[in-house]
């Protein structure tokens, strides 16, 4: 995906006025590359080092600052290597112990020395202690601190004492430009920035630490906001570019998507119809469609991407479509063959699987544009792959996908100076937040409705204790003709984890089950085998299918109406979605068990609640994002998302509505003010960010 990219950011310094080489590297693991960058760098949390607390009245659990003389200090080496100070003031004395300490912390110690102590009390063998507080000796009336004491984020080698100090110095001599319009600020009740980060460095002890921490306080306000600004400006800089490029004009003749829907044993639903229609008119203009079908399990969205890659057919070019398992390209490949061959129209097939031969042969007719549509794994995107003619790109179950490996799809299309368009396919829904921030400079069709026949799925939640049966219940739905499938998280034993494996699970189902004809799929079987075993479980030939989630997208036998997923509580929500989404194809009662082990932690009984609960996927989603947060929910973990840092895409809702508003008059009347927000804010990352 050639996009627009802002001025690179320079790589980490050797340094600064005042920072070494080794602290920039330090620095440089937060994110800080130069003095500006300190002022963004936010408390964590707040110490209240403003008052002063006797020893006598000190609360056990709490955090205290006391300050008293030095009685005693003495390394002990029972009940093991400490340093242990006696500290008196006029009300009582207190013990404080160091596990770990540098003989300079005993040289500070010395028995006279005047100390002030900051940690939590607690209640100690000889009474009350603090073990390990933060010390610094101090003159008798020495005053206080007059605002809450911040503390940082950091890293190894970084001490909060160096963080402050860097900060104070950058709060001093750095400006900070305001560059929001003042009637916005005034409009949201937005304090100015340079009052805002004040006020976070160095709050007044009159506030709560509380409200700072909660980040309720105007001045998180203004921050939240300004991040999210910056983001909804670099989404909207990058749609108005890609609207500047060129692409080819694949013009809608209805040939052979018209002969294609008059085959079909299905009509579109009415959210199909709309889907084709928004992409068929972003294909006829010349700038790069980059279009998300969004739909639940089981919408349609395939047939949708089969009449978009004819539009490109029909117009003279190529079409790919990659997808991230060799089981659910294949079913694309065996699908788009089966919908095209009476067309006349050869799908390619490329994996990884594939013999050299066979692979060579498909690639040099794609190379010399004898074959118009492909379809394959990540095998798409190497370099001997060549599709000169590309117009169309297609990628499913896009956030699976690393963002260098849907930018390499894209390039390989080089029609002269056109570049192909894009349409990336999701069955995991994004929540409106999420469609709104993240996913903000694309253009997305919804498939809000299920073709008819699709019958709901009975979730069942099921302990492991009553395996049994569950074991009874397969037996007794594939004596009806039906089929099932047995999903396990692992292939292998993990001693720290202690789940079911997919071998063990099939080797007792065998033995449990010796009427039945019983197949094995995961990751470490030949693809060969695989493609076996996945053939004869959709010929009937196979009654249950025990596999890992390598199933869990792309399989589509409308026989099976019976689902145990092993172990429910360690999948994510989108997992369990999408494995559920496996049955409930035919017109049969499906049913699917979630098998759990005790003791549930509470993360895995909120999921399995949801799950329960839910069948709409949006629903779900929504549920997945609040409990998981935006960067697992979007795959950032594998695509180096720029995560937002302080904004919270569920609770600053009207925050990202105001600021996605906001983005587009700024652009258009204050275009330097919004640059600066840019860079103040992304400063050159956002690249990956619009993949």
């Amino acid at each position: 995906m050639a996009r627009e990219r802002a001025a690179p950011r320079p790589a980490a310094a050797p340094g600064w006025p005042g920072v070494g080489a080794q602290l920039a590297a330090r620095l440089a693991k937060l994110d800080i590359r130069a003095p500006r960058d300190l002022l963004l760098h936010l408390p964590l949390r707040y110490e209240d080092e403003t008052r002063l607390t006797a020893i006598a009245v000190a609360r056990p659990g709490f955090p205290a600052q006391i300050e008293g003389e030095v009685v005693s200090c003495d390394v002990t080496l029972r009940p093991r290597r400490q340093l242990v100070a006696h500290i008196a003031d006029a009300s009582g004395t207190l013990v404080a112990r160091w596990l770990h300490f540098y003989p300079s912390q005993q040289k500070l110690l010395a028995p006279g020395r005047r100390v002030r102590l900051f940690g939590e009390v607690r209640g100690g063998f000889f009474g009350s202690e603090m073990v390990h507080p933060r010390v610094h000796p101090v003159n008798a009336g020495e005053s206080l601190p007059e605002a809450l004491t911040p503390v940082y984020p950091t890293t190894a080698g970084l001490g909060q004492a160096t963080l402050r100090k860097l900060i104070d110095r950058a709060l001093a001599s750095e400006t900070v430009a305001e560059v929001l319009p003042p009637a916005l600020c005034a409009r949201l009740g937005l304090p100015g920035l340079a009052e805002a980060l004040r006020a976070l460095h160095h709050p007044s002890p009159e506030v709560p630490a509380s409200v700072l921490e909660d980040r309720q306080h105007p001045a998180w306000r203004r921050i939240r906001f300004e991040e999210l600004l910056a983001q909804q400006i670099s989404l909207r800089r990058a749609y108005n570019a890609r609207r500047a490029r060129r692409a080819p004009a694949l013009a809608a003749g209805d040939g052979l998507a018209r002969r294609l829907l008059a085959g079909l044993p299905f009509a579109l639903t009415a959210a199909q119809r709309r889907a084709v229609a928004e992409i068929a008119a972003d294909l006829a203009v010349p700038h790069p469609m980059q279009r998300l079908l969004m739909g639940d399990v089981g919408s349609g969205k395939t047939i949708v991407a089969a009449l978009a890659m004819l539009q490109a057919v029909d117009a003279g070019y190529q079409a790919a479509l990659m997808a991230p398992t060799e089981i659910l390209a294949e079913q694309h490949w065996q699908k788009l063959s089966q919908w095209l061959a009476p067309l006349g129209i050869e799908v390619g097939w490329l994996s990884g699987s594939r013999g050299k031969r066979a692979r060579a042969a498909e690639m040099a007719r794609l190379a010399d544009g004898e074959l118009m549509l492909a379809v394959g794994t990540h095998a798409l995107i190497e370099d001997p792959v060549a599709l000169p003619r590309l117009g169309l790109a297609v990628v499913d179950e896009q956030h699976r996908f690393g963002v260098r490996q849907r930018l390499a799809l894209r390039e390989k299309g080089a029609a002269g100076a056109l570049g192909p368009h894009l349409l990336m396919m999701s069955a995991t829904p994004i929540p409106r937040t999420l469609a709104m921030s993240h996913y903000a400079d694309l253009d997305v069709s919804v498939l809000d409705e299920l073709p008819p026949g699709r019958t709901p799925v009975i979730t069942k939640l099921v302990s492991d204790a009553r395996r049994g049966e569950v074991i009874a219940r397969v037996r007794a739905g594939c004596a009806e003709g039906r089929q099932a499938y047995w999903v396990c998280p692992l292939i292998e034993e993990s001693e720290a984890l202690q789940l079911q494996t997919a071998q063990d699970t099939y080797d007792t189902l065998v033995a449990a089950l010796p009427e039945l004809r019983i197949g094995l799929v995961h990751g470490r079987l030949k693809p060969a085998e695989k493609s076996a075993t996945m053939a004869a479980f959709a010929a009937g030939e196979v009654h249950l299918l025990v596999a890992t989630t390598v199933i869990e997208v792309g399989v589509d036998v409308p026989n099976a109406s019976l689902m145990v997923i092993e172990h429910a509580e360690r999948f994510g929500l989108a997992q369990l979605h999408q494995l559920r989404g496996r049955v409930g194809r035919g017109s049969a009662a499906s049913v699917c068990i979630l098998l759990y082990a005790q003791p549930l932690s509470q993360s895995g009984r909120a999921r399995l609640k949801v799950i329960y609960e839910n069948s709409d996927g949006f629903a779900i989603a929504r549920e997945d994002l609040r409990i998981r947060g935006p960067g697992e929910f979007v795959g950032a973990r594998q695509s180096g998302l720029p995560l937002l840092r302080y904004a919270d895409l569920e609770a600053d809702g009207d925050l990202l509505e105001a600021a996605r508003e906001a983005s587009t008059s700024l652009l258009r009347d204050h275009p330097q003010a919004a640059a600066a927000l840019q860079e103040r804010w992304l400063g050159g990352r956002e690249g990956l960010l619009r993949a």
